[in-house]
């Protein structure tokens, strides 16, 4: 196992490498001075030429890069000139918001989607089957964002049961309670296609196992249904089913960025989104590249966790 990870963590290096290069070109093919951005009004042609130098912004678009790859490497992702603070900090104080907003709907959308597939799967054709295949297509159709202001409309102008936007109450907020009343709109609104998927092919999985002879073999021995459905097939459809949860991981995760701005969300995606309007070079590409790593790295959990459950996957 520890040379299947090793493997894993080395074969995620290129990966990583590969979008350093595709965030930095991307962000220099902009059009545009970013000198002139930051300077606005007092972007004389001395103020503009001291920005560029100290910036390195003068210096060869290679050679920008690999300064840039080599301080990054030192844990130095630079500094925000419109927050005019480390990158880094800036990051992992917004990542926390997003981690959690990310983090339920990951879970809501794993716990809801498994459970409604194998439902699916065990009343194939059944009522609760045509319902929940209802409901899968009609969360699937719906966009997340459109999804997320007609509940704002709904819960929280007209009923008034969740506040409208943010993380927590301006004053006097920032409890447990204050923090999940606000989360409860944008983590569903995030999970809803995300589950809608999950419940297809675990239902799919589910369907595939069923039909298996030791499923048939379990049945003649008498053991229970339930146990037959939600023990046996379940476990052995999770093995289809985990690299799914993974796919979804990196959709909640970049969901998360125009679910932040709906809802003002204080979270990583409207950072970069901020960011981006401000022309914060730094900001952006350092603010990318780590939520890239943390999908990468989950990915590799999610392959160890696969192979845990079938070691025919690490040869």
């Amino acid at each position: 196992m520890t040379g299947y990870i090793l493997k894993r963590l080395l074969s995620a290096v290129p990966v990583l490498l590969g979008i350093t290069v595709i965030v930095f070109l991307i962000m220099a093919m902009i059009p545009g001075d970013p000198a002139l951005a930051i300077l606005g009004a007092y972007a004389t042609p001395e103020n503009v030429a001291k920005i560029n130098r100290d910036l390195g912004l003068d210096a060869p678009l290679v050679a920008r890069y690999f300064i840039w790859l080599g301080n990054m490497l030192t844990g130095d992702f630079g500094t925000s000139f419109s927050l005019n603070r480390p990158v880094i900090d800036e990051v992992l104080d917004r990542f926390s918001a997003t981690l959690l907003l990310a983090g339920t709907s990951f879970v809501l959308c794993s716990v809801l989607g498994i459970a409604a597939g194998v439902i699916s799967a065990a009343k194939q054709y059944g009522w609760a089957d045509k319902g929940i295949t209802f409901a899968v297509l009609l969360g699937i159709s719906i966009p997340s964002f459109f999804l997320g202001m007609m509940m704002i409309l709904i819960f929280a102008v007209e009923l008034r049961w969740f506040p409208v936007s943010g993380m927590k109450m301006a004053y006097g907020g920032g409890g447990f309670a204050d923090v999940a009343n606000h989360l409860v709109m944008p983590a569903f609104a995030l999970a809803v296609v995300a589950t809608g998927v999950v419940a297809r092919l675990s239902r799919s999985a589910m369907l595939e196992v069923l039909r298996q002879d030791f499923i048939r073999t379990a049945r003649a021995k008498g053991v229970r249904e339930g146990r037959v459905v939600w023990g046996h097939a379940l476990r052995a459809a999770m093995v289809s089913i985990i690299p799914v949860l993974g796919i979804q991981a990196g959709f909640v995760l970049s969901g998360a960025v125009y679910i932040e701005m709906v809802f003002q969300w204080p979270g990583v995606g409207r950072m970069l989104v901020d960011a981006i309007l401000k022309r914060d070079i730094l900001l952006v590409q350092g603010g990318v590249v780590f939520v890239a790593a943390c999908y990468v790295l989950f990915n590799i959990a999610v392959d160890v966790a696969q192979s845990l459950l079938d070691p025919r996957i690490k040869t």
